[in-house]
């Protein structure tokens, strides 16, 4: 167990105790770097599904209309050429952010589109950064495990909405209006509500296609990258065109330019004759719209692969199980980053929900705590038809244990495993 661990367990309110260290070190970085933040029109995103991609959709957006635009998120980060972020972090500590945005800035970038955690929200990582745009994509339980209740995680995150000058908000999450009373002037977006509403909306394996009127103009959108929640990230980043002064034909094909993210929804052919998709989902409310993307089209079964955190969100792991189970035909529950704990014990939490939701062990409910072995037994099990979604590692490079970082990426493995089942 990490000294950090034993302090966070041992004192009281010691997530408070860091805040006034990182606020100065986020102004002195700033100063260091010369401010970079104030060099650029910076668009943060938060929210905890849908940051990423809607940061990518924005950014190859306002490149294709002409504008060079900075990225920096989870995946990647640079301007034309980008560069993989290998930290397991969403936003970098202040140092870093800092000396990347003063290499953003220095290649003669206009925009800067960050991703931006509640975590570094609440730590003040991104203290002295001016914030033109704050986009909210959807507020739902995660990281209580630090911020110990939803109105602190909640409130975090608004602190960005405090600092912006103009918001873009989710008008179908249920904390839409705490967002919108925090910021001067902003846009609603949304399916069910918002002032940019998406109409006639087409879901397909390929991609999303609707339709958004805004004044008196009608705009279709359309995408490479399927699921519902693609019409939320897209919608998102359609306001932020659309307050930027883009055209109706700038938005509409910077939208579609963008092909895919790496780890999310991506699907895995090697000649296969069934589907493989590797995806980042992690929480309750990613897992749902995973299975709400799939399920509609699918003809065969769906074979799900997952696991957990160690030291994270302990008290949805057998919520999360339970919707795997309920929206799967064949369940198997693998290792995630366990950190300091014991690797066991969590997927056995997972375990529970899923044979609450009426799974049956060594029947259509399997735990393998090795991931590749895991990976290979979902991939042996697939028929003619059939989907199997490989969850929540997505992008990263590494599965994290107490003995450290540990190389391992679930796209790279998904292929080895397909090649090696093709040849035989």
């Amino acid at each position: 167990m990490s000294v950090k661990t034993v302090l966070m367990d041992r004192i009281p309110n010691y997530n408070n105790l860091v805040i006034p260290y990182h606020k100065l070190k986020a102004m002195m970085m700033a100063h260091k770097y010369k401010f970079p933040g104030k060099r650029m029109r910076v668009i943060g995103v938060t929210g905890t599904n849908g940051k990423t991609s809607t940061c990518f959709m924005i950014w190859k957006m306002l490149n294709e209309a002409g504008h060079k635009t900075g990225l920096m998120t989870t995946v990647a980060w640079g301007v034309d050429k980008l560069e993989e972020q290998i930290e397991h972090m969403t936003t970098v500590d202040t140092e870093t952010l800092n000396k990347r945005m003063q290499r953003i800035a220095e290649s003669g970038a206009e925009f800067l589109v960050l991703e931006i955690t509640s975590h570094a929200l609440a730590q003040n990582r991104i203290y002295g950064v001016p914030i033109e745009i704050a986009v909210m994509t959807n507020v739902t339980h995660e990281h209580l495990d630090y911020h110990k209740t939803f109105k602190n995680y909640r409130d975090a995150k608004r602190k960005l909405f405090k600092v912006a000058k103009y918001g873009v908000i989710n008008e179908d999450d249920e904390s839409w209006s705490y967002f919108a009373s925090d910021v001067d002037e902003y846009i609603t977006y949304g399916i069910n509500g918002g002032i940019l509403k998406a109409e006639k909306i087409e879901l397909a394996a390929e991609g999303v296609k609707y339709e958004v009127r805004e004044a008196d103009e009608k705009l279709k959108i359309r995408t490479h990258i399927p699921g519902k929640f693609t019409v939320y990230n897209s919608l998102a980043a359609t306001a932020v065109g659309l307050k930027l002064g883009l055209t109706k034909k700038q938005i509409e094909d910077g939208i579609m330019a963008l092909v895919s993210v790496e780890g999310r929804m991506n699907r895995v052919n090697e000649g296969q004759d069934f589907e493989v998709i590797v995806d980042y989902a992690h929480t309750p409310d990613a897992f749902l719209k995973v299975f709400e993307s799939v399920v509609p089209g699918k003809k065969g079964r769906i074979i799900s692969l997952f696991g957990g955190a160690g030291r994270r969100d302990e008290s949805t792991r057998a919520e999360r199980g339970e919707i795997g189970a309920k929206n799967s035909d064949i369940v198997i529950i693998t290792e995630d980053d366990s950190r300091d704990e014991d690797r066991t014990l969590i997927a056995e939490e997972f375990a529970r929900g899923a044979e609450k939701a009426g799974k049956i062990r060594e029947k259509d409910l399997f735990v393998i705590l090795d991931r590749e072995e895991a990976i290979e037994k979902a991939i042996s099990l697939a028929k003619k038809d059939d989907i199997v979604l490989v969850l929540g590692k997505g992008h990263e490079k590494t599965i994290l244990r107490a003995e450290g970082a540990v190389p391992f990426e679930d796209l790279k493995v998904v292929r080895k495993v397909l090649k090696k089942m093709i040849k035989k």
